[in-house]
């Protein structure tokens, strides 16, 4: 497969077809990033330029940038800015310090502790401040240029074990496109995929509360790209099952450890449960830098709670009783026994376990 640039619109051919990657949200200039504020969509298409690792934080921290994948390239961006910002003499310190900060900007999101770590040994390589600005600059931008990779295989994994006759309909949930991946995405670039292949009838995306990251991001992606969207209320999604026109749930991922449980965003579990009820099956696509094998289940995830604000107000107006008591995770963990499948880049795991998930990784 061939490699793309970073920020660009197309990927590498797959089977003839140069497939369209979608609007992406990060695009790397050597000496800065560029954010999309995805906070702002789909009112505003603003970029945001970064020259510094705080920056980059920042932006982790404010939700600029979100999507497990996104998150972890973006701090890989971060450190090869840190490098270029560094003193003569304290050059090691001062990457050191700023991979510190990137890593205290999210906690559930494993791939950006995934990608700091890979940085951390780039970083030991490294005998100067020289070598340190050029080949992190290098892994940042081979992490960007992997993550596209590794969406587009998942898709050809996930397609291939869609084995229904015929065209049919997904559901899915939060944003996993372009806008949260290096480019194409996870379970939307699953959700490409089958529109390309003229086997997909319609996407159901639920709204996603409270950031509304499936009405705002994901409805705003797919109209963008001219894939049949319904936008729905989080609500509705049981009385969706039911009508049998959906073949599968189709989700992304923040962390899946070691015995198939997943952490993704809040409201997953609910839609595995009523998944298994109308008999739909559940799909999970992450790519492999997602999975946690030290973590032995999902019980052991960090779950990210944030300001009640969040859901008292959107962008600014009051809809709940000011100061009213609020509970916002924002992950929930949806146990392996609800995944009929996971979808990595390596292969797929059908029915997670321990066995499955070890297997996965001793095959390669």
């Amino acid at each position: 497969m061939s490699k793309t640039t970073p920020g660009s619109s197309q990927a590498g051919k797959t089977e003839g077809q140069q497939p369209n990657l979608g609007t992406v949200a990060l695009r790397w200039h050597g000496d800065r990033l560029e954010l999309l504020d995805q906070r702002l969509l789909p009112g505003e298409e603003h970029w945001l330029t970064l020259t510094d690792a705080d920056g980059v934080a920042q932006s982790i921290r404010d939700m600029v940038v979100r999507g497990a994948p996104a998150i972890g390239i973006s701090a890989a961006y971060g450190v090869a800015l840190a490098a270029r910002n560094s003193g003569r003499e304290t050059w090691d310190r001062d990457i050191e310090n700023a991979m510190e900060v990137l890593a205290q900007s999210r906690p559930t999101a494993v791939n950006l502790f995934w990608a700091i770590n890979l940085m951390k040994d780039v970083l030991k390589t490294c005998s100067s401040r020289e070598q340190a600005v050029n080949r992190l600059a290098e892994a940042a931008v081979q992490v960007h240029e992997d993550d596209i990779s590794a969406n587009l295989a998942m898709a050809d994994h996930a397609v291939d074990i869609m084995t229904e006759s015929g065209a049919f309909s997904v559901l899915t949930h939060c944003n996993t496109g372009a806008l949260a991946t290096g480019g194409y995405g996870t379970a939307l670039g699953v959700i490409r995929r089958l529109h390309e292949g003229s086997r997909l009838t319609r996407v159901y995306a639920d709204e996603t509360r409270p950031w509304l990251q499936g009405s705002r991001l994901t409805a705003w992606e797919l109209m963008r790209d001219g894939i049949p969207v319904t936008l729905n209320a989080e609500g509705a999604a049981g009385t969706i099952l039911s009508r049998g026109d959906v073949k599968w749930v189709v989700v992304g991922a923040d962390r899946i450890t070691a015995n198939g449980d997943v952490a993704n965003k809040i409201g997953t579990y609910n839609l595995a449960i009523l998944a298994r009820h109308h008999k739909v099956k559940f799909m999970v696509v992450a790519p492999s830098s997602t999975i946690d094998m030290a973590l032995d289940s999902g019980g052991k995830i960090p779950i990210e709670e944030r300001d009640g604000l969040e859901v008292r107000e959107i962008r600014g107006t009051a809809i709940a009783p000011e100061g009213v008591e609020v509970f916002n995770p924002v992950f929930d963990v949806t146990p392996a026994s609800l995944i009929d499948v996971i979808v990595t880049e390596r292969g797929v795991v059908h029915n997670p376990n321990v066995t499955g998930m070890r297997q996965l990784f001793e095959d390669q």
